[in-house]
Protein backbone atom coordinates (compact mmCIF):
# COMPACT_ATOMS: atom_id res chain seq x y z
CA UNK A 1 0.00 0.00 0.00
CA UNK A 2 1.40 3.20 -0.70
CA UNK A 3 0.55 5.34 1.71
CA UNK A 4 2.75 4.26 5.30
CA UNK A 5 1.35 7.03 7.92
CA UNK A 6 -2.21 7.76 7.95
CA UNK A 7 -2.89 11.61 8.87
CA UNK A 8 -5.88 13.51 8.29
CA UNK A 9 -6.17 15.90 6.01
CA UNK A 10 -6.84 19.58 5.94
CA UNK A 11 -9.81 19.25 3.27
CA UNK A 12 -11.62 16.62 1.70
CA UNK A 13 -13.34 16.73 -1.86
CA UNK A 14 -17.30 15.61 -1.82
CA UNK A 15 -19.59 14.76 -5.14
CA UNK A 16 -22.68 15.66 -4.41
CA UNK A 17 -23.88 12.33 -5.76
CA UNK A 18 -23.00 8.71 -6.59
CA UNK A 19 -19.51 8.22 -7.95
CA UNK A 20 -20.65 7.90 -11.75
CA UNK A 21 -23.04 10.80 -11.69
CA UNK A 22 -22.34 13.83 -13.15
CA UNK A 23 -23.17 15.99 -9.75
CA UNK A 24 -20.63 18.60 -8.77
CA UNK A 25 -17.88 18.30 -6.39
CA UNK A 26 -17.29 20.51 -3.22
CA UNK A 27 -14.30 21.10 -1.26
CA UNK A 28 -14.86 21.84 2.60
CA UNK A 29 -12.27 21.43 5.54
CA UNK A 30 -12.49 17.69 6.66
CA UNK A 31 -13.24 19.44 10.20
CA UNK A 32 -16.51 20.75 8.73
CA UNK A 33 -17.12 17.54 6.83
CA UNK A 34 -17.76 15.49 9.73
CA UNK A 35 -19.31 18.05 11.04
CA UNK A 36 -21.88 18.16 8.28
CA UNK A 37 -22.03 14.34 8.53
CA UNK A 38 -22.40 14.03 12.43
CA UNK A 39 -25.77 16.08 12.35
CA UNK A 40 -26.91 14.51 9.01
CA UNK A 41 -26.35 11.08 10.75
CA UNK A 42 -27.13 11.65 13.92
CA UNK A 43 -29.32 13.50 17.10
CA UNK A 44 -27.90 16.20 19.13
CA UNK A 45 -30.10 15.14 22.02
CA UNK A 46 -28.02 11.91 22.32
CA UNK A 47 -26.52 10.94 25.02
CA UNK A 48 -22.53 12.29 24.27
CA UNK A 49 -21.22 8.90 24.58
CA UNK A 50 -23.52 7.68 21.63
CA UNK A 51 -22.71 11.08 19.56
CA UNK A 52 -18.79 10.39 20.13
CA UNK A 53 -19.08 6.78 18.99
CA UNK A 54 -20.77 7.51 16.06
CA UNK A 55 -18.25 10.62 15.11
CA UNK A 56 -15.23 8.42 15.43
CA UNK A 57 -17.10 5.97 13.37
CA UNK A 58 -17.56 8.59 10.50
CA UNK A 59 -13.90 10.33 10.92
CA UNK A 60 -12.43 6.61 10.62
CA UNK A 61 -14.69 5.92 7.42
CA UNK A 62 -13.70 8.90 6.01
CA UNK A 63 -10.01 8.59 6.59
CA UNK A 64 -10.43 5.19 5.22
CA UNK A 65 -11.92 6.43 1.83
CA UNK A 66 -8.71 8.97 1.81
CA UNK A 67 -6.13 6.51 2.90
CA UNK A 68 -6.76 3.74 0.71
CA UNK A 69 -7.37 6.20 -2.02
CA UNK A 70 -11.04 4.52 -3.07
CA UNK A 71 -11.94 6.82 -5.67
CA UNK A 72 -8.75 8.83 -6.62
CA UNK A 73 -7.36 5.50 -7.71
CA UNK A 74 -10.41 4.74 -9.89
CA UNK A 75 -9.91 7.61 -11.63
CA UNK A 76 -12.26 10.23 -9.69
CA UNK A 77 -11.39 13.57 -8.93
CA UNK A 78 -13.08 13.27 -5.63
CA UNK A 79 -12.38 11.41 -2.14
CA UNK A 80 -15.95 10.35 -1.45
CA UNK A 81 -19.46 10.69 -1.97
CA UNK A 82 -22.50 12.22 -0.04
CA UNK A 83 -24.75 8.94 -1.42
CA UNK A 84 -25.88 6.82 1.35
CA UNK A 85 -25.70 4.07 -0.71
CA UNK A 86 -21.94 4.35 -1.19
CA UNK A 87 -21.02 6.53 1.56
CA UNK A 88 -21.82 8.60 4.68
CA UNK A 89 -24.82 11.56 4.41
CA UNK A 90 -23.44 15.15 3.57
CA UNK A 91 -26.10 18.03 3.01
CA UNK A 92 -23.71 20.70 1.44
CA UNK A 93 -25.31 23.93 2.77
CA UNK A 94 -26.99 22.75 6.06
CA UNK A 95 -27.22 23.90 9.46
CA UNK A 96 -24.80 22.01 12.31
CA UNK A 97 -25.72 21.54 16.02
CA UNK A 98 -23.54 23.56 18.36
CA UNK A 99 -23.12 20.44 20.54
CA UNK A 100 -21.78 18.48 17.24
CA UNK A 101 -19.33 21.19 16.47
CA UNK A 102 -18.05 21.34 19.82
CA UNK A 103 -17.40 17.27 19.67
CA UNK A 104 -16.18 17.92 16.25
CA UNK A 105 -14.02 19.91 16.94
CA UNK A 106 -12.39 17.60 19.84
CA UNK A 107 -12.56 14.60 17.79
CA UNK A 108 -11.90 15.24 14.19
CA UNK A 109 -8.38 13.80 14.37
CA UNK A 110 -8.62 10.83 16.18
CA UNK A 111 -9.83 7.66 14.50
CA UNK A 112 -10.50 3.80 15.34
CA UNK A 113 -8.21 1.08 14.35
CA UNK A 114 -7.49 -2.71 14.87
CA UNK A 115 -4.46 -3.36 17.07
CA UNK A 116 -1.57 -3.58 15.36
CA UNK A 117 -3.18 -2.51 11.77
CA UNK A 118 -2.24 0.73 10.49
CA UNK A 119 -5.23 1.58 8.28
CA UNK A 120 -8.19 4.02 10.02
CA UNK A 121 -10.98 0.91 10.44
CA UNK A 122 -13.80 0.84 7.67
CA UNK A 123 -16.17 1.88 10.51
CA UNK A 124 -19.14 1.41 8.32
CA UNK A 125 -22.93 2.16 10.39
CA UNK A 126 -26.58 2.25 9.70
CA UNK A 127 -29.55 3.14 11.91
CA UNK A 128 -30.28 0.03 12.74
CA UNK A 129 -34.28 0.48 12.31
CA UNK A 130 -35.29 0.83 8.94
CA UNK A 131 -31.64 -0.15 7.37
CA UNK A 132 -29.20 -2.75 9.37
CA UNK A 133 -25.82 -3.73 8.62
CA UNK A 134 -23.03 -5.35 9.58
CA UNK A 135 -21.34 -2.37 11.57
CA UNK A 136 -22.61 -0.01 14.15
CA UNK A 137 -26.46 0.42 14.86
CA UNK A 138 -27.05 4.47 15.21
CA UNK A 139 -29.69 3.83 17.11
CA UNK A 140 -28.39 1.01 19.15
CA UNK A 141 -25.63 3.34 20.28
CA UNK A 142 -28.18 4.93 21.59
CA UNK A 143 -29.21 2.08 23.65
CA UNK A 144 -25.42 1.08 24.80
CA UNK A 145 -25.06 5.01 26.14
CA UNK A 146 -28.72 4.98 28.30
CA UNK A 147 -27.30 1.90 29.67
CA UNK A 148 -24.17 3.43 30.88
CA UNK A 149 -21.80 2.63 28.19
CA UNK A 150 -18.77 4.53 27.48
CA UNK A 151 -17.89 5.65 23.81
CA UNK A 152 -15.19 2.88 23.34
CA UNK A 153 -16.81 0.70 24.98
CA UNK A 154 -19.86 0.89 22.29
CA UNK A 155 -17.06 0.70 19.40
CA UNK A 156 -15.83 -2.39 20.88
CA UNK A 157 -19.66 -3.40 20.99
CA UNK A 158 -19.67 -3.49 17.37
CA UNK A 159 -16.39 -3.41 16.44
CA UNK A 160 -15.01 -6.27 18.61
CA UNK A 161 -12.54 -5.78 21.50
CA UNK A 162 -8.98 -5.70 19.12
CA UNK A 163 -9.47 -1.63 18.11
CA UNK A 164 -7.38 1.20 19.62
CA UNK A 165 -8.09 4.97 19.05
CA UNK A 166 -5.71 6.82 17.36
CA UNK A 167 -5.44 10.37 19.12
CA UNK A 168 -4.35 13.47 17.45
CA UNK A 169 -3.12 11.90 14.08
CA UNK A 170 -1.03 14.69 12.44
CA UNK A 171 -3.33 16.89 9.70
CA UNK A 172 -1.92 17.78 6.83
CA UNK A 173 -2.85 18.51 2.57
CA UNK A 174 -3.69 15.25 1.09
CA UNK A 175 -1.27 14.05 -1.43
CA UNK A 176 -0.74 12.00 -4.26
CA UNK A 177 1.09 8.47 -3.25
CA UNK A 178 1.81 8.59 -6.81
CA UNK A 179 5.46 9.26 -6.63
CA UNK A 180 4.80 11.97 -9.90
CA UNK A 181 7.46 10.34 -12.67
CA UNK A 182 7.04 7.18 -14.28
CA UNK A 183 9.31 4.23 -12.41
CA UNK A 184 11.07 1.97 -14.53
CA UNK A 185 14.16 -0.48 -14.53
CA UNK A 186 17.20 1.03 -13.42
CA UNK A 187 15.44 2.65 -10.37
CA UNK A 188 15.48 2.25 -6.84
CA UNK A 189 14.41 3.34 -3.53
CA UNK A 190 11.00 2.92 -1.21
CA UNK A 191 8.76 3.32 -4.36
CA UNK A 192 9.77 0.68 -5.62
CA UNK A 193 9.38 -1.55 -2.85
CA UNK A 194 6.04 -0.40 -3.13
CA UNK A 195 5.50 -1.60 -6.24
CA UNK A 196 7.18 -5.03 -5.30
CA UNK A 197 5.65 -6.08 -2.57
CA UNK A 198 2.41 -4.67 -3.78
CA UNK A 199 2.68 -7.10 -6.96
CA UNK A 200 3.92 -9.78 -4.84
CA UNK A 201 0.50 -9.92 -2.61
CA UNK A 202 -1.84 -9.22 -5.71
CA UNK A 203 -0.19 -12.24 -7.69
CA UNK A 204 -1.05 -14.61 -4.23
CA UNK A 205 -4.76 -14.22 -5.82
CA UNK A 206 -3.91 -13.47 -9.93
CA UNK A 207 -0.74 -15.93 -9.76
CA UNK A 208 -0.12 -15.74 -13.77
CA UNK A 209 2.05 -12.78 -12.32
CA UNK A 210 5.01 -13.97 -11.10
CA UNK A 211 6.78 -13.16 -7.66
CA UNK A 212 9.15 -10.48 -7.41
CA UNK A 213 12.23 -11.96 -5.52
CA UNK A 214 13.65 -10.51 -3.69
CA UNK A 215 11.55 -7.30 -2.75
CA UNK A 216 14.81 -5.49 -2.54
CA UNK A 217 13.72 -1.71 -3.88
CA UNK A 218 15.73 -2.26 -7.06
CA UNK A 219 13.70 -2.06 -10.56
CA UNK A 220 15.75 -5.09 -12.31
CA UNK A 221 14.36 -7.49 -14.89
CA UNK A 222 11.78 -9.75 -12.27
CA UNK A 223 10.42 -6.38 -11.43
CA UNK A 224 9.79 -5.37 -15.25
CA UNK A 225 8.40 -8.47 -15.56
CA UNK A 226 5.89 -8.86 -13.05
CA UNK A 227 4.83 -5.14 -14.33
CA UNK A 228 4.36 -5.88 -17.88
CA UNK A 229 2.32 -9.24 -16.59
CA UNK A 230 -0.14 -7.09 -14.07
CA UNK A 231 -0.38 -4.59 -17.15
CA UNK A 232 -1.07 -7.57 -19.35
CA UNK A 233 -3.72 -9.05 -16.82
CA UNK A 234 -5.38 -5.62 -16.51
CA UNK A 235 -5.59 -4.17 -20.14
CA UNK A 236 -2.79 -1.60 -19.42
CA UNK A 237 -0.43 -0.51 -22.13
CA UNK A 238 2.57 -3.49 -21.47
CA UNK A 239 5.87 -1.61 -21.49
CA UNK A 240 7.10 -2.47 -18.27
CA UNK A 241 6.46 1.01 -17.04
CA UNK A 242 4.93 1.84 -13.95
CA UNK A 243 3.32 5.11 -15.10
CA UNK A 244 0.40 7.26 -12.62
CA UNK A 245 -2.12 4.32 -14.53
CA UNK A 246 -0.56 1.43 -13.88
CA UNK A 247 0.58 2.79 -10.11
CA UNK A 248 -2.74 3.41 -8.93
CA UNK A 249 -4.55 0.08 -10.93
CA UNK A 250 -1.69 -1.81 -8.50
CA UNK A 251 -2.94 0.65 -5.64
CA UNK A 252 -6.92 -0.25 -6.37
CA UNK A 253 -5.88 -3.86 -6.99
CA UNK A 254 -3.85 -4.56 -3.61
CA UNK A 255 -6.52 -2.76 -1.42
CA UNK A 256 -9.14 -4.58 -3.24
CA UNK A 257 -7.44 -8.28 -2.57
CA UNK A 258 -6.42 -7.11 1.45
CA UNK A 259 -10.35 -5.97 1.61
CA UNK A 260 -8.80 -2.33 3.35
CA UNK A 261 -12.11 -0.74 2.49
CA UNK A 262 -13.83 -3.23 4.04
CA UNK A 263 -14.93 -3.52 7.48
CA UNK A 264 -13.57 -7.44 7.61
CA UNK A 265 -10.34 -6.36 6.20
CA UNK A 266 -7.30 -8.63 6.07
CA UNK A 267 -5.50 -5.51 7.25
CA UNK A 268 -1.98 -3.86 6.75
CA UNK A 269 0.35 -4.44 9.70
CA UNK A 270 3.05 -1.74 9.86
CA UNK A 271 5.63 -4.00 8.49
CA UNK A 272 3.23 -4.81 5.63
CA UNK A 273 6.03 -5.51 3.14
CA UNK A 274 7.48 -9.15 3.98
CA UNK A 275 4.74 -11.88 3.19
CA UNK A 276 6.94 -13.89 1.04
CA UNK A 277 8.85 -15.43 4.53
CA UNK A 278 8.43 -15.45 8.16
CA UNK A 279 10.84 -13.59 10.39
CA UNK A 280 14.08 -15.73 11.18
CA UNK A 281 12.38 -18.53 13.33
CA UNK A 282 14.99 -19.76 16.02
CA UNK A 283 14.85 -22.65 18.67
CA UNK A 284 12.42 -21.59 21.27
CA UNK A 285 10.27 -19.86 19.07
CA UNK A 286 6.95 -21.79 18.65
CA UNK A 287 3.63 -21.28 16.21
CA UNK A 288 2.05 -21.51 12.97
CA UNK A 289 5.20 -20.38 11.24
CA UNK A 290 6.91 -23.65 13.76
CA UNK A 291 4.49 -25.60 11.99
CA UNK A 292 5.25 -24.96 8.42
CA UNK A 293 9.03 -25.54 8.81
CA UNK A 294 8.24 -28.81 10.46
CA UNK A 295 5.69 -29.97 7.89
CA UNK A 296 8.22 -29.12 5.15
CA UNK A 297 11.09 -30.70 6.82
CA UNK A 298 8.80 -33.66 7.55
CA UNK A 299 8.19 -34.17 4.06
CA UNK A 300 11.98 -33.83 3.03
CA UNK A 301 13.05 -36.59 5.85
CA UNK A 302 10.66 -39.18 4.18
CA UNK A 303 12.84 -38.45 0.93
CA UNK A 304 15.90 -37.95 2.52
CA UNK A 305 17.81 -39.67 4.64
CA UNK A 306 20.18 -37.00 5.22
CA UNK A 307 17.39 -35.38 7.41
CA UNK A 308 16.74 -36.80 10.36
CA UNK A 309 12.98 -37.84 11.33
CA UNK A 310 10.74 -34.64 12.59
CA UNK A 311 6.69 -34.48 14.09
CA UNK A 312 5.05 -31.25 13.79
CA UNK A 313 4.31 -29.77 17.15
CA UNK A 314 4.47 -25.95 16.30
CA UNK A 315 7.47 -25.63 18.98
CA UNK A 316 11.00 -25.36 17.83
CA UNK A 317 12.83 -27.18 19.70
CA UNK A 318 16.50 -29.19 20.09
CA UNK A 319 15.06 -31.70 17.37
CA UNK A 320 13.90 -29.19 15.27
CA UNK A 321 17.02 -27.50 15.05
CA UNK A 322 19.23 -30.93 14.50
CA UNK A 323 16.69 -30.80 11.40
CA UNK A 324 17.68 -27.91 10.08
CA UNK A 325 21.15 -28.11 10.49
CA UNK A 326 20.93 -31.62 8.90
CA UNK A 327 19.31 -29.65 5.78
CA UNK A 328 21.65 -26.71 5.97
CA UNK A 329 24.86 -29.33 5.79
CA UNK A 330 22.60 -31.13 2.33
CA UNK A 331 22.13 -27.70 1.05
CA UNK A 332 25.26 -26.45 1.31
CA UNK A 333 24.30 -23.76 3.41
CA UNK A 334 25.88 -22.42 6.81
CA UNK A 335 25.02 -24.54 9.75
CA UNK A 336 23.26 -21.54 11.41
CA UNK A 337 20.76 -23.90 13.35
CA UNK A 338 18.43 -20.72 12.39
CA UNK A 339 15.86 -20.26 9.36
CA UNK A 340 16.20 -16.82 7.92
CA UNK A 341 15.09 -16.08 4.41
CA UNK A 342 17.89 -18.13 2.58
CA UNK A 343 17.20 -20.83 4.75
CA UNK A 344 13.57 -20.66 3.99
CA UNK A 345 13.58 -20.47 0.65
CA UNK A 346 15.86 -23.17 -0.04
CA UNK A 347 13.56 -25.73 2.76
CA UNK A 348 10.76 -24.31 0.50
CA UNK A 349 12.05 -25.34 -2.86
CA UNK A 350 13.33 -28.63 -1.85
CA UNK A 351 9.74 -29.15 0.08
CA UNK A 352 7.85 -27.79 -3.52
CA UNK A 353 9.74 -29.79 -5.65
CA UNK A 354 8.43 -33.05 -3.57
CA UNK A 355 5.17 -31.99 -3.44
CA UNK A 356 5.05 -31.35 -7.35
CA UNK A 357 6.81 -34.15 -8.71
CA UNK A 358 5.64 -36.64 -5.87
CA UNK A 359 2.70 -36.45 -3.39
CA UNK A 360 -0.28 -37.30 -5.16
CA UNK A 361 -2.52 -34.50 -4.58
CA UNK A 362 -0.43 -31.46 -6.19
CA UNK A 363 -1.96 -29.27 -3.74
CA UNK A 364 -0.53 -25.49 -2.29
CA UNK A 365 1.92 -25.61 0.41
CA UNK A 366 1.82 -25.96 3.42
CA UNK A 367 -0.78 -28.90 3.87
CA UNK A 368 -1.65 -31.58 1.57
CA UNK A 369 -5.37 -32.59 3.41
CA UNK A 370 -7.96 -30.11 3.43
CA UNK A 371 -8.86 -28.34 6.38
CA UNK A 372 -12.34 -29.33 7.50
CA UNK A 373 -14.88 -28.35 9.59
CA UNK A 374 -13.66 -28.76 13.06
CA UNK A 375 -16.12 -31.56 14.87
CA UNK A 376 -14.76 -31.67 18.78
CA UNK A 377 -13.74 -28.87 20.61
CA UNK A 378 -10.10 -29.66 20.63
CA UNK A 379 -10.19 -29.17 17.09
CA UNK A 380 -11.73 -26.11 17.32
CA UNK A 381 -9.37 -24.54 19.83
CA UNK A 382 -6.34 -25.43 17.62
CA UNK A 383 -8.60 -23.84 14.62
CA UNK A 384 -9.07 -20.40 16.80
CA UNK A 385 -5.41 -20.70 17.86
CA UNK A 386 -3.73 -20.64 13.87
CA UNK A 387 -6.34 -17.94 13.32
CA UNK A 388 -5.01 -16.28 16.61
CA UNK A 389 -1.26 -16.39 15.57
CA UNK A 390 -1.77 -14.30 12.69
CA UNK A 391 -4.74 -11.80 14.24
CA UNK A 392 -3.20 -8.55 16.25
CA UNK A 393 -5.92 -9.07 19.70
CA UNK A 394 -7.35 -11.84 19.16
CA UNK A 395 -7.79 -14.30 22.51
CA UNK A 396 -5.51 -17.64 21.85
CA UNK A 397 -7.52 -20.15 23.39
CA UNK A 398 -5.58 -22.82 25.19
CA UNK A 399 -5.75 -26.52 23.72
CA UNK A 400 -7.86 -27.86 26.95
CA UNK A 401 -11.24 -29.57 24.78
CA UNK A 402 -12.76 -28.00 27.15
CA UNK A 403 -15.23 -25.33 25.91
CA UNK A 404 -13.93 -22.53 28.90
CA UNK A 405 -14.07 -18.97 29.37
CA UNK A 406 -11.04 -18.08 26.97
CA UNK A 407 -12.70 -20.20 23.73
CA UNK A 408 -15.95 -18.91 24.56
CA UNK A 409 -14.25 -15.30 24.16
CA UNK A 410 -11.77 -15.82 21.44
CA UNK A 411 -15.20 -17.46 19.58
CA UNK A 412 -16.67 -14.42 19.45
CA UNK A 413 -14.03 -12.32 18.66
CA UNK A 414 -13.48 -14.61 15.58
CA UNK A 415 -17.54 -14.50 14.90
CA UNK A 416 -17.37 -10.37 15.09
CA UNK A 417 -14.59 -10.25 12.79
CA UNK A 418 -16.32 -12.26 10.13
CA UNK A 419 -19.61 -10.60 10.70
CA UNK A 420 -21.52 -13.28 12.13
CA UNK A 421 -23.66 -13.18 14.87
CA UNK A 422 -21.78 -12.98 18.17
CA UNK A 423 -23.71 -15.91 20.08
CA UNK A 424 -20.66 -18.06 21.19
CA UNK A 425 -22.26 -20.84 19.84
CA UNK A 426 -20.44 -23.62 17.28
CA UNK A 427 -22.82 -23.51 14.57
CA UNK A 428 -22.14 -24.69 11.12
CA UNK A 429 -21.62 -20.87 9.45
CA UNK A 430 -19.02 -20.03 12.76
CA UNK A 431 -17.18 -23.46 11.66
CA UNK A 432 -17.24 -23.02 8.16
CA UNK A 433 -15.69 -19.50 8.60
CA UNK A 434 -13.14 -20.89 10.28
CA UNK A 435 -11.94 -22.75 7.75
CA UNK A 436 -11.97 -20.87 5.27
CA UNK A 437 -9.78 -18.39 7.27
CA UNK A 438 -7.35 -21.25 8.26
CA UNK A 439 -7.49 -22.17 4.87
CA UNK A 440 -6.29 -18.64 3.94
CA UNK A 441 -3.66 -18.07 6.23
CA UNK A 442 -1.70 -21.54 5.69
CA UNK A 443 -1.73 -19.78 2.13
CA UNK A 444 -1.54 -16.25 1.45
CA UNK A 445 2.03 -16.51 1.82
CA UNK A 446 3.37 -18.19 -0.66
CA UNK A 447 3.58 -18.75 -4.59
CA UNK A 448 1.56 -21.83 -6.08
CA UNK A 449 3.61 -24.45 -8.21
CA UNK A 450 2.35 -22.82 -11.63
CA UNK A 451 3.46 -19.66 -10.64
CA UNK A 452 7.21 -18.19 -11.48
CA UNK A 453 9.00 -18.04 -8.15
CA UNK A 454 10.58 -14.86 -8.79
CA UNK A 455 14.22 -16.22 -10.11
CA UNK A 456 15.66 -16.97 -13.04
CA UNK A 457 16.31 -20.64 -13.92
CA UNK A 458 19.54 -21.55 -15.29
CA UNK A 459 22.17 -24.37 -16.12
CA UNK A 460 23.30 -25.87 -13.46
CA UNK A 461 20.76 -25.01 -10.71
CA UNK A 462 19.18 -27.33 -7.99
CA UNK A 463 15.97 -26.87 -6.15
CA UNK A 464 18.83 -25.94 -2.79
CA UNK A 465 21.12 -23.59 -4.68
CA UNK A 466 21.12 -20.00 -6.05
CA UNK A 467 21.50 -19.61 -9.88
CA UNK A 468 25.21 -20.35 -11.37
CA UNK A 469 26.80 -17.75 -12.97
Amino acid sequence: MPIVTPYVPQSIVVHLGTPASSAANVTVSFADYIKNVASSEIYPTWNESAMRANILAQVSYALNRVYTEFYRSRGYAFDITNSTAYDQAFVNGRNIFDVISQLVDELFNDYIRRQGFVEPLFASFCNGTTVTCEGMSQWGSQSLAQQSYNSVQILRNYYGDNIELVVDAPIQNITSSYPGVPLREGNAGPNVVVIQSSLNRISQNYPAIPKVYPADGIFGPGTTAAVRKFQEVFSLTVDGIVGKATWYRIVQLYVGVRRLAELNSEGQTFTGISWAYPDAIIEGDSGQKVSHLQYMLAVLAEFNPQIPPIEVTGKFDAVTRNAVVSFERWAGLPQTGEVGAVAWDAIYDAYAGVAETVLSRGEIFPYQNNVVPADSIRELQVQLADVAEETPGMVCPAITGRYDAATRRALLQFQRHCRLPANGRIDAATKNALVDDVETLRYSRTSRFAQFPGRNLSYGMTDHTEEVG
